[in-house]
């Protein structure tokens, strides 16, 4: 299996970028992309058992990676909610799938989505990770619109080993992650 294309820019081009941004020697003390989580909650499985199968039919189609089917951990009579039932489904992307999705989300499904002008570049968690939502699946390619009817979203989270937020957004960018720029007449003091 070859190095996905993504992962060979990121050695080649971003980590010496990097490097040279943070003032950093060291190869090892530079942030890097740990790994991608995608869940998906599916809010209407309570009542039709079938679509947390169609959710996770299609999180196999665009990430690669068959996922994990998550079950309620205790019942909520208001939601008719019971332990043990389906309520969603994540997989977690590691190493050459992690750089494959990467790459096609910013490249390919992105650009998809209607109204787009960049990810909100404040959504960090104050350690270096980074959580997006996508209110569709159908931006990704690989789905075919006449199986998936079901508008479904998701969120995806890049877990990094930047100690800091900055460092965290520097990588992304890097990486080609297409943050929203702050617009200077909005500004306010």
């Amino acid at each position: 299996m070859s190095k996905p294309r993504l992962q060979d820019q990121y050695e080649k081009e971003v980590l010496p970028a990097l490097a040279e941004k943070l003032g950093r020697k060291n190869p090892m003390n530079l942030p890097r992309l740990r790994k991608i989580v995608v869940n998906m909650g599916v809010g209407t499985a309570v009542t039709e058992k079938k679509h947390v199968d169609e959710a996770a039919e299609a999180m196999t189609e665009f990430t690669g990676q068959r996922p994990m089917i998550c079950r309620a951990r205790k019942s909520v009579a208001a939601f008719k909610l019971r332990e043990g039932m389906p309520i969603g489904v994540k997989v977690t992307l590691r190493r050459q799938r992690m750089y494959e999705f990467l790459d096609r989300l910013v490249s390919l499904a992105l650009p998809q989505v209607r109204d787009f002008r960049g990810v909100n570049p404040k959504s960090f968690d104050g350690n270096g990770n980074y959580t997006m939502g996508l209110t569709e699946q159908m931006v990704f390619p690989e789905l075919n619109p006449d199986k998936y009817t079901r508008q479904q979203g998701m969120d995806i989270t890049f877990v990094t080993t930047g100690a800091t937020d900055d460092e965290a957004r520097e990588l992304l960018a890097l990486l080609g992650m297409p943050f929203q720029r702050e617009d200077p007449k909005k500004k306010t003091a």
